[in-house]
């Protein structure tokens, strides 16, 4: 458990830097930004906004001009208000979208999926990473990976998508999400995964309450420690929301000062709904640790 003592935490990678599709990362002093395209009805943000195929392409277009390293396309909500899709219409919703950044980008795409023949499709049309809300539990899609060689995010829940877990409840929800994540990773592992190709995600609000989430973002160096990259999706959860008495689009203030703290623990992804304001903080994050140089330094130098 941490003691409250460490104000950063650097965690300790077997090889900090990351190859992940077209772009490599250094994630000893650098942060990537995660970009969030839903093509749902339900998302619980956006509400459908880029649910229609030029609309999400357009916004992930846009989240890449603005400056985000990475883009998530789903086409699943994870919440458990939702009616079921088959595996056809899931396909249908992501892999177009994928194919149209894909051919005028090059930073990395990820599929939010939890179901093989998805990954699969959506691999084809040129994502480099599953970005797996189910911890690899789906059968198949671990082996999916191993195969393509593409990258994994693996994320603690405790029911998976579409689940309802009525009032989760954890003795030690830190020390609970990490050992969940540990043998996950050792799943993926055995199922031959490489290592260099694991990233973890403790699953803010999946199926966690508030004080869960509060907790898992306070001691979240016990996560990063682990010695994979974490990648956190934080923005605009109702933990924030809670916290502040904030309503959806009034969170950007809640959401990047626990994207700062979480940088602070060792988190070297952020997930994010608000691209621009996410870039300036984690900008002048990194530049107040020392890991960027400013940009056009003027002041008492000319």
């Amino acid at each position: 458990m941490s003691d409250g003592t460490n104000t950063i935490f650097f965690p300790e990678f077997a090889s900090p830097v990351r190859r992940i599709g077209q772009r490599e990362f250094d994630f000893q002093r650098q942060v990537a930004i995660m970009a969030i395209v839903n093509r749902t009805p339900n998302s619980f943000h956006d509400q459908g906004r880029t649910f229609q195929l030029t609309s999400a392409v357009e916004a992930a277009r846009k989240a890449v001009a603005d400056g985000a390293d990475w883009v998530d396309i789903g086409g699943f909500a994870f919440s458990a208000a939702q009616s079921g899709i088959s595996v056809g219409e899931e396909i249908d919703r992501v892999a177009p979208v994928i194919a149209e950044v894909r051919a005028v980008t090059d930073a990395v795409i990820s599929v939010d999926t939890h179901r093989p023949d998805v990954a699969r499709a959506a691999i084809e049309a040129g994502a480099d990473v599953i970005n797996d809300t189910n911890g690899l539990r789906e059968p198949g899609l671990a082996e999916v990976a191993a195969e393509t060689g593409v990258g994994v995010v693996v994320t603690h829940s405790l029911g998976g998508p579409g689940k309802r877990v009525f009032r989760p409840s954890y003795q030690d929800v830190v020390g609970e999400v990490a050992a969940f994540l540990r043998e996950r990773v050792d799943f993926a592992l055995r199922s031959g995964i490489a290592a260099d190709r694991i990233i973890v995600d403790p699953g803010h609000d999946l199926n966690k309450n508030t004080f869960h989430s509060l907790e898992l973002t306070r001691r979240l160096d016990e996560i990063t420690s682990l010695g994979y990259p974490t990648l956190v999706a934080l923005s605009n959860k109702d933990f924030i929301g809670e916290t502040l008495d904030r309503p959806q689009g009034e969170r950007t203030e809640g959401t990047i000062a626990a994207n700062v703290m979480a940088i602070l623990l060792g988190a070297r992804i952020l997930r994010v709904h608000d691209v621009p304001s996410t870039v300036a903080a984690v900008r002048m994050t990194e530049a107040l640790l020392g890991w960027r140089d400013p940009i056009a330094p003027r002041h008492n130098l000319v």
